[in-house]
């Protein structure tokens, strides 16, 4: 039997690393600078790219805010645990784009705090789920899931139709938001709370001031179907419907070959 021998300068490779291990473990000093170098590269490789933020971030001059209704919708997305099954943006793959539509610029979450990209895909994603379907189908797949899609294991929110949405703090959401970037106007904070209710009910005299402030492309209806109470229902519906068409960028710098949301019949 024959035993094969490694060469010496393994076995001072080896040596000379367990060596420099030792040492370095043996050295508070030495460890902590060896942290913080590794810690540095670190920090530097997702800091720079921010210094170039302003040519990476496209701009879109027609991004319009999220109204208090829809703010609102998003708050109950998060509360819910919505984004912990769908993702909200669409990669570059071939796959993707064809089964979603464009892949999401970074300048469509600007105003998103927190983001909600994700990546766990229990469901689909739902960047470009606005306008895809009518807020009835929204309101009976939140209400009876199987009913709707029977190979779904989504959970049933029927409760969210039932409950009163609460509008009394809107404008403080909308005052946090602009703390941290987004641009709201006082008038907007001011106005939060009419405004939430006006744009679930078409016919009340707060309608043209949420037009005014949001843009002529704001939705403005019942969205549960019942004008008679605003519910938490209505919110999420209005924020599912605006996903994907708070601005046109993505239909106008990529080869999609779709018709932006705005522009359908």
């Amino acid at each position: 039997m024959m035993f094969r021998i490694p060469p010496i300068w393994r076995w001072r490779e080896s040596e000379m690393s367990e060596f420099f291990h030792r040492k370095l473990e043996r050295s508070a000093i030495g460890f902590v600078l060896a942290i913080i170098a590794a810690a540095s590269v670190g920090g530097i490789v997702e800091i720079a790219p921010l210094f170039t933020i302003d040519e990476t971030v496209e701009a879109a001059p027609d991004m319009r805010l999220y109204t208090p209704l829809e703010l609102a919708g998003r708050n109950i997305y998060v509360r819910e645990g919505c984004y912990a099954c769908h993702s909200q943006m669409i990669r570059t793959l071939r796959d993707e784009v064809d089964r979603y539509g464009p892949y999401s610029l970074a300048v469509e979450s600007k105003n998103d705090h927190p983001m909600l990209w994700g990546s766990k895909r229990t469901g689909p994603d739902l960047a470009r789920v606005g306008d895809k379907y009518g807020d009835a189908w929204h309101v009976a797949h939140l209400t009876y899931p199987r009913d709707v899609v029977p190979e779904s294991n989504m959970p049933a929110y029927r409760w969210l139709a039932r409950t009163e949405l609460r509008i009394d703090d809107l404008s403080e959401h909308l005052a946090a938001q602009r703390m941290v970037g987004v641009p709201y106007t006082d008038e907007m904070v001011k106005n939060a709370r009419a405004d939430a209710y006006a744009q679930a009910n078409p016919d009340t005299d707060g309608v043209p001031g949420v037009m005014q402030r949001y843009g002529d492309e704001t939705q403005v209806r019942a969205f549960d179907g019942v004008t008679s109470q605003l519910t938490e229902m209505d919110a999420l519906v209005a924020y599912l419907q605006i996903l994907g068409r708070l601005t046109d960028a993505a239909y106008k710098k990529t080869a999609a070959p779709e018709t932006s949301p705005q522009t359908l019949d």
